[in-house]
Parts: structure tokens; C-alpha cells; sequence
């Protein structure tokens, strides 16, 4: 049995323009000194990482380590959740998405596949010199547009979206096989991958691709009311990144799951600091003991309420004080039998 790894946060939500949180440096003092043992970082904000040199440099990566352990902290991942976002794009969300690729590219959507798919591929050379077990991104969508089966969709669509979404993917997740790392698609709402089923299909058209996984996130899954404990169960093998975030569902009589196009403060369905929703985040980490997740537990900080770096310095004892230190023996040991196969048999009743 394993115990997992953490309390680690994830950087995105708090990197900024002002100090601590325009340099590396600065935001991993910040989050060591409130008990964090892992900054997981997001790989297109050049403010904290320079990706293409850490693709190429382990010169630089090393001294990025150093950095960190002089803070107490580790890189959990990376993440390239804008630059897998751009992976694939339904014209539909072009405009909107825009603003994920590089200002040369913002008015070339057709070039959007060739530079997130070079990303990534860097994204996996970094996370091998860096050491790194795992990598966590989106999936891009061609086919979210149709998540509501009205109109009535042709036949084989479906499975044409994902033929191709996995077609997209094949030579990126051959890329981080080749780095030894393995992708972890984190299962969100506007992603083509925002749950089991999708996911399913993802992996049958990847051929069931072993770098293929999944960012757990069970935030997403209590906004589409679907059983975030009963998802370990199923998907437990491929799990290998966890973001640890709350949130809260409470349906009314105006609107529900699709939120009625609410801002986040009055959807029923929002996400919340830790421990101010609704999730049951210790029977989380007891199926995560239980399966022997081999990550981190990573603080994802979103709320419409809460002010972030209160919400950061509250998190990271939550999640120290969830992690269980699994156990090395029995809790029946103490009565223990020495036995043999032919004291097994008499037991049995057997000659």
C-alpha cells in the first residue's frame, strides 16, 4: 500500500503580476511557507517556467529543482491545460479561444493543432528531465457542442469526433510513452473527455494507450451529478493525478445542472475553497489508500467567494490532515495463527 503524496497546489489560480506571484521564486516561498510540499506548474506562463528551455536544458531544470527544494517544495507536474485545450477546436469556439494561443496564431486557428501539439510534445521532454511521474491537461473538443442530443444526431458522428480527437492525441501520447510520463486528461465540461463514458471512447480510439489518463477532479463530477466515489471504483488503474477542490450543488426552482447562463455566484452548481462544500473528501482519499494511488494531492483553488490566498492557506492543512499514512500490518495481527496446509486442512474439516 502506498500513501500519497502532498499537500501540493497548483499554481495557475495564483500566479499574477505582483510579488510573490510573478516569479518562480517568490510564489514557491509563498507556498512553502503555508505547508505545501509540491507546486504543480502550469508550463505556458513564462513568468514561472520557460518551457522550451526546460524541453532542452537540464541545466535547467536542474537548477528549477534546486530552487524549490530550497523552499521545501517538489514539481508535482506540469500542466498544459490551455495548450492541450487548443488540440482541438469546433470553429464554434474559435473566437473564444483565441486568446490560448500565441499572438501571432490568434487570427490562424488552423495552425492552433501543429503548436499545441509541439507544446506538448516539449511538455513531455520537460517532465523527463524534470523527473515527473505524470502530466496534467485538457483534451480539446470538437464534438462539446453536441453534448445535448437535440438536434437529432447523424449516426457514426460521435465516433467520427472522437476518431479524430484520438488521431490528434496518438503522437503526442507516443511522445510521453518515449519520456516514460503519463497523460493525465483532466475530465471537465467542455472538453470532449468531461467523464467515464467519454473518456471510454477516448481510449478505444487511442487503442487503449497506457500513457491514456485521468486528472481526478471530483469538483466536475458534483456539478454534473454524477458519483464521484463510485468513478475510483471504475476508473481507479488510470487515475494518476488528483486535484483536490470542493464544491456544492443545491438545485432550485429556476435552474439547475446547465445553470440557466448565471454568473458562478448564483449557479446551484459552484465550486467552493476547501471544506466549504459538499464533497466527501475522506472517503476520496480512503479509496485513494485503498487503490494505492501513486500521485500527489494537489489544491486547485477556485471560488466565487473566498478570497484566494485565504483559501490557499487553509488548504494546505486540509489536505495534510486527509492524507492517510497507510498501514503496514493488520489490525488483527496481534491474534495472528501460525498455520501449515495440514493444519488448514483440519480446520476445514478435512483429512
Amino acid at each position: 500500500m502506498k500513501t500519497l503524496k502532498g499537500p501540493g497546489i497548483f499554481l495557475a489560480q495564483f500566479a499574477g503580476d505582483h510579488a510573490p506571484f510573478d516569479t518562480l521564486p517568490g510564489i514557491a516561498r509563498w507556498a512553502g511557507a503555508l505547508g505545501y510540499r509540491g507546486v504543480q506548474i502550469p508550463c505556458g506562463d513564462r513568468r514561472l517556467f520557460d518551457l522550451e528551455l526546460a524541453a532542452a536544458s537540464q541545466d535547467y531544470c536542474d537548477e528549477l529543482r534546486g530552487e524549490l527544494q530550497s523552499c521545501g517544495l517538489v514539481v508535482t507536474e506540469l500542466s498544459s491545460h490551455l495548450q492541450g485545450q487548443l488540440v482541438a477546436v469546433h470553429p464554434a469556439y474559435q473566437t473564444l479561444f483565441g486568446n490560448f494561443a500565441p499572438a501571432a496564431l490568434r487570427d490562424r486557428p488552423q495552425a492552433w493543432t501543429a503548436w499545441a501539439t509541439s507544446q506538448l510534445i516539449l511538455a513531455a521532454k520537460a517532465s523527463r528531465r524534470l523527473g515527473l511521474a505524470a502530466h496534467a491537461t485538457f483534451s480539446g473538443a470538437l464534438a462539446w457542442h453536441l453534448f445535448y442530443p437535440w438536434p437529432q444526431r447523424p449516426a457514426h458522428l460521435i465516433e467520427a469526433a472522437f476518431d479524430e480527437l484520438g488521431r490528434r492525441w496518438l503522437p503526442i501520447l507516443e511522445a510521453f510513452d518515449e519520456a516514460g510520463v503519463d497523460v493525465c486528461f483532466e475530465l471537465h465540461p467542455g472538453e470532449d473527455l468531461y467523464d467515464g463514458c467519454t473518456f471510454e471512447r477516448f481510449l478505444a480510439a487511442v487503442g487503449g494507450h497506457r500513457r491514456a489518463n485521468i486528472l481526478y477532479d471530483p469538483s466536475h463530477f458534483v456539478l454534473q451529478q454524477l458519483d464521484y466515489l463510485a468513478f475510483i471504483d471504475l476508473y481507479h488503474e488510470r487515475i494518476r493525478a488528483f486535484h483536490v477542490k470542493d464544491a456544492e450543488y443545491r438545485p432550485n426552482g429556476r435552474s439547475g445542472v446547465y445553470g440557466g447562463y448565471q454568473e458562478w455566484l448564483e449557479r446551484p452548481g459552484r465550486f467552493r475553497s476547501l471544506g466549504d462544500g459538499q464533497i466527501d473528501f475522506g472517503a476520496i482519499f480512503s479509496k485513494f489508500a485503498q487503490y494505492d494511488y501513486p500521485g500527489w494531492a494537489v489544491l486547485e483553488w477556485e471560488c466565487c467567494l473566498k478570497h484566494p490566498e485565504d483559501g490557499a492557506a487553509q488548504g494546505a492543512p486540509f489536505i495534510r490532515d486527509h492524507i492517510i499514512r497507510v498501514t503496514d500490518r493488520a489490525f488483527d495481527d496481534f491474534a495472528a495463527t501460525a498455520a501449515d496446509p495440514a493444519f488448514n486442512r483440519r480446520v476445514l474439516g478435512l483429512r
